[in-house]
């Protein structure tokens, strides 16, 4: 028997898209980072040495990943940007930029026919997303990133786009030598060095930002959100090499129930109650079906035999879940008078008011609010709901907590921690 504990399950983080929704993953590592300092473990290794993120979660991702030799100074620079977000950071929020995008976009609509035989009129997409570039060679260096991984202090790094020139979901990812890139089914992964217009590319939100060129494999396709098609959103981290992986959410997952007899009387929807609709299926329904689809491999795998098992190609993966135990759309209603007024106006055209009680067109202004007092409470909530599962996380990363030093972590020999660690088999997808 060794004399030393085990080396501990790489472990994996999974951000996933949603927009302004994104501040909640912020407030979840920010708890994290908090709790990692309790439990008196500032200055190990990173916790998180495979990252994987879509959308605005892939750009959370790269940030974090960018500052994997300190992860709490990476969060805390994480925090004072989504606390101090404003719109026209990440989209052309003056009048005269609206008048370019979302005016011509909308006026395209009703008079697609004229425009299209005079050809004067060709907007690519609601909102002009041009700030976002300046952000994002702020907010995440990826020049830092090839020596990381090489220092060891990141093993890899993975976004994800979706290609409208192939229709294929591609994870674009930078990582350590022996990764070798995957293909299934209308998916497949490329090597290859990270950029900001991957980043670009990958929270493109269909019809709201423009498409995005990338060069794969000799060619130039176009790209929009990653979560369009993304049928399995965990695959990633598990080809990357996680054995333990923690998913952040962005909603639904956990959020109460429409109370269905205080709800008003049916009418017919608006434009932004379609759109916040399609949004959501997009961004949300996807991992909700995969955690689903684990679970339910996991119940089956535990029918089978041990011996049957060792043949089968499956693996244990350690999952661990947290999302918003708020209606986020109900959130975002309460700020959408917090979005500047060219903004209000083209979305109020769609459907979108300041009325507090208008929640169902709100969930469109969900995934566009980069507004302080939006981001802020989301953040609040991803720390609230994280720190309710202090005692899991601690039993996922296999930390002391001082404030419950009954629940001991594994060392190796054989103590068990109190809350019971969930082992999600799965097979390499």
């Amino acid at each position: 028997m060794s004399a030393y504990p085990p080396a501990l399950p790489k472990t994996g983080l999974l951000l996933t898209g949603g927009g302004a929704r994104a501040a909640y993953q912020v407030g979840v590592l920010e708890a994290i980072a908090d709790i990692r300092k309790a439990c008196n473990c500032v200055g190990g290794p990173n916790p998180f040495p495979i990252i994987t993120g879509t959308s605005a979660g892939a750009i959370n991702a790269s940030a974090l990943a960018c500052g994997a030799d300190d992860f709490e100074a990476a969060v805390r620079q994480m925090v004072d940007v989504w606390k101090n977000f404003h719109a026209g950071q990440v989209y052309r929020a003056d009048s005269l930029g609206v008048l370019r995008t979302g005016a011509s976009w909308l006026t395209l609509l009703s008079l697609g026919w004229v425009l299209a035989k005079w050809r004067r009129l060709k907007p690519k997409s609601l909102l002009d997303n041009a700030p976002l570039l300046n952000l994002l060679h702020s907010m995440v260096p990826l020049d830092r990133l090839p020596a990381l991984i090489n220092q060891g202090h990141v093993q890899a790094l993975a976004v994800t786009a979706s290609s409208y020139s192939s229709g294929e979901h591609v994870t674009f990812f930078e990582g350590a030598e022996g990764i070798a890139p995957w293909v299934r089914s209308q998916r497949y992964a490329v090597r290859g060095r990270i950029t900001h217009e991957h980043l670009l590319a990958s929270s493109a939100i269909p019809f709201v930002f423009p498409a995005t060129p990338l060069q794969v494999e000799g060619r130039i396709e176009y790209f929009g959100d990653g979560s369009m098609r993304q049928s399995a959103p965990v695959a990633a981290a598990i080809h990357l090499g996680a054995e333990r992986i923690l998913v952040v959410g962005a909603g639904r997952m956990s959020e109460p129930k429409t109370d269905t007899a205080t709800a008003p009387l049916a009418t017919y929807p608006s434009l932004a109650q379609i759109a916040g609709h399609t949004l959501s299926n997009i961004f949300l329904d996807a991992l909700a079906v995969d955690v689903e689809r684990v679970r339910r491999i996991n119940h089956t795998i535990a029918l089978v035999p041990v011996e049957a098992r060792q043949g089968s190609g499956l693996r244990p993966v350690e999952l661990l879940l947290i999302a918003p135990s708020q209606r986020l759309d109900a959130m975002a209603a309460r700020y959408v008078h917090e979005l500047p007024p060219a903004i209000r106006s083209l979305l109020g055209g769609m459907g979108v008011t300041s009325n507090a009680a208008d929640v169902k067109g709100a969930v469109l202004a969900s995934y566009l609010l980069f507004e302080p007092g939006y981001t802020r409470e989301l953040m609040a909530l991803g720390v609230a709901d994280a720190q309710k599962q202090r005692s899991e996380i601690c039993a996922f990363f296999g930390w002391c907590d001082p404030a419950n030093p009954d629940a001991l972590p594994d060392d190796g020999f054989g103590a068990k921690p109190m809350v019971e660690r969930r082992r999600d088999p799965l097979r390499l997808r």
